[in-house]
């Protein structure tokens, strides 16, 4: 485990914030480079990727926070250690979306087109995240005499952000493919959140840092019941009217 991975005199590098930077520039080169075969300009791309990856930390901190309040209460100034890990998924697709959308909208582009085009792109940014969250060893799993040893919790556990990260990537590779095949504008994109949602409620069996909340389910597994079940009916609805 590398919480830090270099130093510049007294700034640290954390390794948590490169690899969510990684991401971020990895994802616009490579949408920026298919947005160009359908006349989109690259800067759009580039400012897309700024404002929902911003409005996305916020939004994965703010979900975060109001699952975990009255530690938060406790220790106010750990809002604001975002190095330290604590972004909730959920929230930050929410809070991404939303922005996409309403960045697409105020650019007057094509809404189901550009939501196909950075949906795959959207699992391989969070496939690298899950880079930084195994480096800095939040989002951890469950004890196992078999898993990788994290000094941080002194035991082994289930690598779980190397899963996800796994998983992710898989789900990239498939979105790719069924970008080039789909007849069905905007359902790639349905598709990436009914893929991520079920992949992040299948590893957090395999976690530890959750609160279970009723029927043996975490509160993020019926967050993501909620979106599988919506991603659902929005692929029904969509393959119907065409």
């Amino acid at each position: 485990m590398f919480p830090i991975i270099c130093q510049f005199g007294p700034v640290p590098v954390y390794s948590y914030g490169l690899m969510l930077a990684v991401a971020a520039v990895v994802c616009t080169f490579l949408a920026s480079r298919d947005a160009k075969k359908i006349n989109i300009p690259a800067g759009v791309i580039a400012d897309l990727v700024f404002g929902t990856v911003v409005t996305g930390i916020l939004g994965a901190r703010l979900f975060y926070i109001l699952l975990n309040y009255r530690f938060f209460i406790d220790h106010p100034l750990e809002i604001v250690m975002i190095q330290n890990g604590g972004l909730a998924w959920h929230g930050g697709l929410i809070a991404a979306t939303l922005a996409g959308i309403r960045f697409i909208h105020r650019k007057r582009l094509h809404l189901p087109t550009m939501l196909d085009l950075v949906a795959p792109y959207a699992a391989l940014g969070e496939s690298i995240g899950r880079i930084g969250c195994f480096l800095n060893g939040c989002c951890y799993g469950r004890g196992v005499s078999w898993g990788i040893y994290f000094p941080v919790h002194h035991t082994r556990l289930h690598p779980t952000q190397l899963y996800t990260m796994a998983g992710l990537f898989i789900l990239f590779i498939i979105l790719r493919h069924y970008r080039k095949v789909s007849k069905i504008p905007g359902d790639v994109f349905v598709m990436y959140l009914f893929g991520a949602s079920l992949l992040r409620f299948v590893i957090e069996f395999f976690r530890a840092d959750h609160y279970i909340l009723v029927m043996g389910l975490s509160v993020y597994q019926w967050v993501c019941i909620a979106i599988l079940m919506t991603a659902l009916y929005v692929h029904l609805r969509l393959k119907s009217r065409t």
